[in-house]
């Protein structure tokens, strides 16, 4: 089996980062491993069987350079499947090559993006629906990240394929790894007498960190211990800083930049809070979890822990401040959380799932 891989990580060129490391894993699983990568960077790189290419283009000009290149990879002989990474641009040009070559298609769902507030995020999310519900259509199989995601698409599309074409397969996360590593940053030695409330992720629009920001507008009014630690980069940066100083929350708000080693932070910080006003998995949540960190978190992916509404951030507030003054619920959060952690015991595990997931759709 040889697959094409469509994606617009750019993470993969980089040695050592996660995104680079689980594609040579999956390299293992076939003959050949084929990447084409939605990227403004002239590059491309063969590592073993695995080989990654740039489309060095945006835009419009991506569908011509993208498909080009498919075009010339799966002319190769062999039997092709074909993945793409969503059901928007690098599912159309799935879809294209696939009628193509007569070829098969699975498509990857990893956010929620029959959710109401994914569509009006933009007017181009807008087009993105429309496009994600025709090309999921054509597909011969399709991998979502969770149930809520499997769900919503039974639910809001007509599809051909049967129901148990749709497989739930998140992406692997190493917990024992997490449970297991050191702790190299006291978070409590580094912000004494606070109670920390860690928040990790891209800074925008639908992390929603200004719920969060505004929630904590509520805490610090009977809880001036609370401190909300924000890891992590993004374009909202400016604004949220804004919002900070609005509320005049600069003692209770600190900003940090992203960190590859979030493990010290899950392990010394006193809870972990997810708004996102949409998730199609939420790999936060299972490392905190993983890591004996009770969650506060809205209703989305996979959730768990203490959850609110999306947009309420009096109940987020609400839950926080219950942890804070209720240090002994803290346990039967956990408990909440922990069938979080038993998705697959291994990495070994999670492969031989998607190989076989893989050759499903390639030999049905």
């Amino acid at each position: 089996m040889k697959v094409l891989m469509l994606s617009t990580d750019e993470n993969i060129f980089k040695e050592g980062s996660e995104v680079s490391s689980r594609i040579l894993d999956y390299g293992k699983l076939v003959e050949e491993l084929h990447v084409v990568v939605k990227s403004s960077q002239k590059i491309s790189k063969i590592v073993g069987n695995v080989f990654l290419y740039s489309t060095n283009s945006f835009g419009l000009f991506y569908f011509k350079k993208a498909i080009n290149i498919s075009k010339k990879i799966v002319s190769q002989s062999g039997r092709w499947l074909i993945t793409a990474q969503d059901p928007f641009e690098t599912g159309l040009v799935g879809y294209l090559v696939k009628r193509k070559f007569n070829l098969t298609l699975q498509i990857q769902i990893h956010t929620d993006f029959l959710s109401p507030y994914f569509k009006k995020e933009s007017i181009k999310n807008k087009i993105r629906v429309f496009i994600a519900k025709k090309i999921i259509k054509k597909a011969d199989g399709i991998r979502v990240v969770s149930e809520r995601i499997k769900i919503s698409i039974i639910v809001n599309c007509k599809l051909k394929i049967e129901n148990s074409a749709i497989a739930v397969l998140p992406i692997f996360i190493d917990t024992q790894k997490i449970k297991n590593s050191p702790i190299s940053t006291d978070l409590h030695k580094k912000y004494p007498n606070k109670f920390i409330i860690l928040m990790a992720s891209r800074l925008t629009k639908e992390k929603n960190i200004g719920l969060a920001i505004k929630a904590m507008f509520e805490v610090v009014k009977t809880n001036s211990r609370a401190l909300l630690l924000i890891v992590g980069h993004g374009p909202e940066f400016n604004n949220l800083k804004l919002q900070v100083t609005s509320y005049k929350l600069q003692d209770f708000v600190v900003f940090e930049d992203w960190s590859n080693d979030l493990s010290s932070y899950y392990k010394t910080a006193d809870l972990f809070l997810l708004t996102s006003n949409y998730e199609g998995y939420g790999m936060t949540i299972i490392e905190a979890s993983a890591a004996g960190l009770p969650v506060v978190m809205t209703d989305v992916g996979v959730s768990a822990g203490m959850v609110s509404a999306v947009g309420d951030y009096k109940e987020i507030s609400r839950n926080i401040v219950n942890l804070i003054e209720n240090p002994k619920n803290k346990e039967s959060v956990l408990k909440n959380q922990e069938s979080l952690l038993n998705t697959y015991k291994t990495k070994e595990d999670y492969l031989d799932q998607l190989k076989a997931l893989w050759s499903s759709c390639l030999f049905s």
